[in-house]
């Protein structure tokens, strides 16, 4: 079986898809609405997710995949602190949370997005809850969790593997 460097970041791709759906599942299925950190949290998968969908389309030479591999690991180091920030929030004593403050929509509508931003990572009471935890960590730990794999595995595809195929079992 060989791999190519496309297959992978079209891998990376579709990770960052199934990432964002399960999210959505939580979402909607199990009523799980997300703060404002969690949103910028999910553009970040996003955004990802397009930079290897972007890297599997172009399939460029050594170079333009390293720059590929860079832009993955910048977008994934955002994500990942967004989430830091968001884990840092959470794990503050009841009663030193920020209280909540507006919504998202609504600021988006009301003020700049340097402005939303601003506000967002400085913290809203709702994303000091943490309703939902898999193997004793929240979500935004598997968020960074996930960011740091999805941008190291991005480094791997684009910097270490040659263009056209990697043999199982043989040398980069």
């Amino acid at each position: 079986m060989s791999l190519t460097r496309r297959q992978l970041n079209f891998g990376g791709a579709l990770t960052c898809a199934l990432v964002l759906a399960f999210a959505y599942y939580l979402q909607y299925f199990h009523a799980l609405e997300p703060c404002p950190l969690c949103i910028f949290q999910r553009v970040a998968v996003f955004a990802v997710g397009v930079v290897f969908l972007a890297a599997a389309l172009h399939d460029p030479e050594r170079t333009g995949a390293r720059v590929y591999g860079v832009v993955i690991d910048l977008v994934a180091l955002a994500g990942m602190g967004v989430a830091a920030r968001h884990i840092y929030i959470q794990s503050l004593p009841p009663g030193t949370v920020p209280s909540c403050g507006a919504t998202l929509d609504y600021m988006l509508e009301i003020f700049p997005l340097v402005e939303v931003i601003r506000t967002v990572l400085t913290a809203s009471g709702e994303c000091g809850v943490i309703d939902w935890r898999f193997l004793g960590l929240s979500m935004p730990w598997w968020v960074l969790i996930g960011l740091g794999v999805l941008g190291g595995f991005g480094a791997f595809a684009n910097w270490v593997l040659p263009r056209h195929a990697l043999r199982a079992g043989a040398a980069p």
